[in-house]
């Protein structure tokens, strides 16, 4: 009989990690696969169309965990979870990344005994106040197979007493993504969006621009780190125009906190993944406090400026375009001049980030699950 796994997927970002994946098990065909969509965020953007540009089918499961506080939605995943796993009990269960359906997922199947895979597994920022560092120590400490992007998870793993048959440097399934998607954006007519007017007008006038993301808590819901970076951001737009696609909780403080980011900063709503790669990868500089996209602007040589103390993902910064600078306006500042003097670091793309993760994550689940 042929053995069968569980992906879970609990916001938009995740299925962009699974679905290699699923595209490598297609072609393997020597796994079956359900894609379980655990609800923990509603995004209006996936719909079927969202689905085919991944180029995998829709969830098999859906479970409309919703929100509520970080406690109450893992308790209502957990809950749900278990119930779909007795009813067709997977041989494993693969969970990516570090969001809260990555942790209820794996403790439910873990107790369950159901072994458990991490894809992502051994990333650390070592800041506890992070939930997702959370996540991540809770995922690790009960997986049975590790899946790691970087060095540097393979240390943190080793250093916690994981087994060294278990952990497996397979390279980076988002990086796989985003080079399917750039493959597939280059044969896709984009339509017009508020983005793409944008890079037109820049573009149009042989100008430069940059790209902003911010909605961490601890850069948009504190009035006076919030209000540092944003007199940064205002300086930097004064030389180079800038395009910030805002979560609707960065706008609203935005307006609550009463900053001004002046008329050179474009500020538009949340993005779709593809006009939002067509308008990162021609930037000048991103400037993020987001992790996935501190590898994406890696794996494509575009400069990166973190605005965070700390970053799971040190690879970017040693090898990679990335420059961690904290939420200190001049050195904020300083970073973007560097690099539009052409004086920022020349990054590249770290090993096994070869779009060929999933093939490899595939490959170590076929050996495990018929060991067995």
């Amino acid at each position: 009989m042929q053995k069968k796994i569980y992906l879970v997927a609990g916001a938009r970002p995740n299925f962009m990690k699974i679905a290699p994946i699923v595209r490598a098990l297609q072609e393997s065909g020597d796994l079956a696969y359900r894609i379980v969509h655990t609800g923990q965020h509603y995004d209006r953007e996936m719909n079927e169309v969202f689905f085919e540009e991944l180029g995998i089918p829709e969830p098999d499961i859906f479970m409309a965990a919703g929100g509520g506080s970080h406690s109450q939605q893992t308790a209502k995943i957990m809950l749900a979870f278990e119930e779909y796993c007795q009813e067709e009990r997977p041989d494993a269960v693969v969970v990516v990344g570090d969001v809260n359906s990555t942790l209820a997922c794996s403790i439910t199947a873990k107790k369950m005994h159901i072994p458990v895979a991490h894809v992502e597994a051994g990333l650390r920022s070592g800041d506890i106040k992070m939930p997702e560092e959370i996540n991540r120590l809770v995922t690790d400490s009960i997986s049975d197979w590790f899946f790691v992007t970087e060095p540097s998870g393979i240390t943190h793993l080793r250093r916690e007493g994981k087994p060294e048959e278990a952990i497996h440097h397979v390279g980076h399934v988002m990086v796989d993504n985003l080079l399917y998607q750039i493959n597939k954006l280059a044969q896709t007519q984009l339509g017009a969006s508020e983005t793409s007017e944008f890079k037109a007008a820049q573009t149009k006038r042989a100008k430069r621009y940059g790209v902003i993301t911010l909605h961490r808590p601890s850069n948009v819901d504190d009035i006076e780190v919030f209000s540092r970076i944003s007199k940064a951001l205002k300086e930097i737009s004064a030389e180079l125009p800038l395009i910030f696609p805002a979560h609707p909780r960065t706008r609203d403080n935005l307006k609550k906190f009463g900053i001004d980011l002046g008329e050179n900063i474009a500020l538009v709503g949340p993005q779709a993944y593809m006009p939002f790669l067509d308008l990162w990868k021609d930037a000048a500089v991103v400037l993020t406090d987001s992790g996935g996209l501190q590898e994406e602007t890696t794996a494509l040589g575009v400069p990166c400026i973190t605005i965070r103390e700390n970053t799971e993902r040190p690879i970017t910064v040693e090898e990679g375009t990335n420059t961690l600078v904290g939420t200190d306006p001049a050195r904020i500042t300083a970073e973007v001049d560097k690099i539009l003097r052409g004086e920022g670091k020349q990054g590249r793309r770290p090993q096994l980030w070869d779009g060929k993760a999933a093939e490899r994550i595939v490959d170590v689940l076929v050996s495990e699950l018929h060991r067995n």
